[in-house]
């Protein structure tokens, strides 16, 4: 290599465009910038300045933020040390922003790359040339946001006028030259939400009507496969659907509502009734929740992240507390956890395990609220998430659970379960019985078999729960029998009270 060879300096061109309009050209102004940049770099020749192959082109990208894919590129490649300068036909091609501009030149510093832009001369490395560059920046960013607000003018002239100005293209509509006009198809698809609405009365409901018949969001023809659309709905796109006053043919705008150019695909008696339905249950729906002192309320989760919401079964005319995973609420069974459901007496393993219960129900109430951050179902426990404190780091618990082994809902009302009831039921039952056979009002099974239309070997089975011993059978009349069941005690029981006791897990 001779004395005077001149090491390569690697050159960057980046170009920017900011809207569509102009590049089916075949000359635009990607290729205008393009070619002065190259023009500039070819005239430092002589420092060894050489334009590198790689296009970095971002067409249709707004300057007043980075996420430009064209840059991220550009970026990348200064990170991996494969570029020396930055070439731009002008500052406000790099980007709009004061902030921004100061991000990537510490991205430029850190790398020791240079910058520079053709049409406007200044040397970043004097504290006049940042000064000059830093005033260009203010009025490119000033031009900008002056360019935006004349745009936010516009928009709101013409909402107020009722004219569709872009955004989300709602289901039952489509854009022509600018404006919303109906599709018929999925006119009365919009139709037909409202009236089952009207119906059904309950969104979790008309989520899995919608489902049957077929009925899905709006198909989009765009980029992002996840904004494509033509999928099930769920209860918040649907909710917004049932509130969109754009169906009553009316345009909305800083809160208010003005009459639009569109036409309505729904009646307004028919939209207010459904309003009416919506409020009235958005109301309730609070009340109930209220009511039903759910202490895990916004707490409790299942393992795949949905918020489980208190709810409640009913069987046979009795309504009993239980948390129910928003995905069976909207409808996505198979979206859920693998616990669902589960009863309200979890908040006794969750009281017990972080030793609550010698607190009152307001004290617990509040300790949760203060302490705990989520709780997590899982088949084999309960993970509990404690709020971190300043300074020090967050906390989780593990509570041993099983859905096996708490099968009992708590009632509404605070009485027993539906499976006490059951057990004192019988025992209660089986003492009849034995009484009947002890005064002779029959006079063996078999009668008592008839006279009940039971099967023989069901009262036989029924009658040994009149042998337990009288502490137990107390138990289990007070409801202090703890996770003891019908279905837990053997068929055949021991005569004697202490191994009774110790089968049934009730020894002292």
């Amino acid at each position: 290599m001779s004395a005077n060879a001149v090491k390569p300096i690697r050159c960057a061109i980046y170009t920017r465009k900011s809207t569509e309009h102009g590049l089916e050209l075949e000359f635009n102004s990607l290729h205008a910038q393009r070619e002065a940049c190259e023009a500039y770099i070819k005239s430092q020749t002589f420092q060894g300045w050489q334009p590198l192959s790689h296009h970095y082109d971002d067409a249709a990208y707004s300057g007043g933020n980075l996420e430009r894919p064209a840059l991220k590129r550009l970026l990348a490649d200064i990170e991996s040390q494969k570029v020396d300068v930055v070439v731009v036909y002008k500052i406000d091609r790099l980007t709009r922003s004061l902030a921004d501009f100061a991000k990537l030149v510490e991205v430029f510093d850190a790398r020791s790359v240079s910058f520079v832009a053709v049409t406007q001369q200044f040397n970043t490395t004097t504290s006049m040339g940042r000064l000059t560059l830093n005033v260009l920046l203010s009025f490119a960013q000033f031009e900008r946001e002056l360019s935006s607000e004349r745009v936010k003018d516009k928009i709101a002239a013409s909402r107020k006028k009722g004219k569709w100005t872009g955004g989300t293209t709602p289901l039952g509509y489509d854009i022509k030259d600018k404006k919303l006009v109906i599709n018929a198809k999925e006119s009365q698809a919009v139709r037909t939400i409202f009236q089952r609405y009207l119906d059904l009365k309950s969104i979790g409901a008309l989520i899995q009507d919608l489902d049957s018949r077929k009925i899905v969001t709006k198909k989009r023809n765009t980029r992002v496969e996840k904004f494509r659309g033509g999928i099930a709905f769920t209860s918040g796109p649907l909710s917004f659907l049932l509130r969109n006053r754009v169906y009553l043919g009316e345009m909305h705008h800083a809160g208010k509502w003005f009459k639009g150019e569109h036409k309505a695909i729904i009646d307004r008696k028919v939209f207010n009734q459904a309003e009416k339905i919506r409020t009235s249950n958005t109301v309730e729906r609070g009340k109930k929740q209220f009511a039903t002192g759910a202490l895990l309320m916004g707490k409790l989760f299942d393992d795949r992240g949905n918020l489980m919401s208190p709810s409640f079964t009913l069987k046979k005319g009795i309504r009993y507390r239980c948390y129910v995973s928003r995905a069976i609420w909207n409808g996505r069974n198979s979206e859920a956890g693998q616990i669902s459901r589960v009863p309200a007496s979890i908040e006794t393993t969750v009281i017990n395990g972080l030793r609550l219960s010698n607190l009152s129900d307001v004290q617990v109430r509040e300790r949760i609220r203060d302490v705990v951050e989520k709780i997590v179902v899982t088949p084999e426990s309960l993970n509990v998430f404690l709020k971190s404190k300043a300074g020090s780091k967050a906390r989780s618990l593990l509570f041993p659970w099983s859905p096996k082994d708490k099968v009992r809902y708590e009632r509404a009302d605070g009485q027993q379960s539906a499976e006490d009831q059951k057990l004192i039921h019988a025992v209660v039952r089986a003492h009849a019985w034995l009484d009947q056979l002890k005064t002779g009002a029959v006079k063996s099974i078999h009668e008592l078999a008839q006279a009940t239309k039971l099967n023989e070997k069901v009262v036989r089975l029924n009658l040994r729960l009149a042998y337990l011993a009288p502490d137990i059978t107390q138990a289990i009349l007070e409801g202090r029998q703890g996770a003891l069941t019908l279905s837990k005690i053997p068929q055949v029981l021991p005569l004697d009270w202490s191994e009774q006791r110790k089968v049934l897990g009730l020894s002292t």
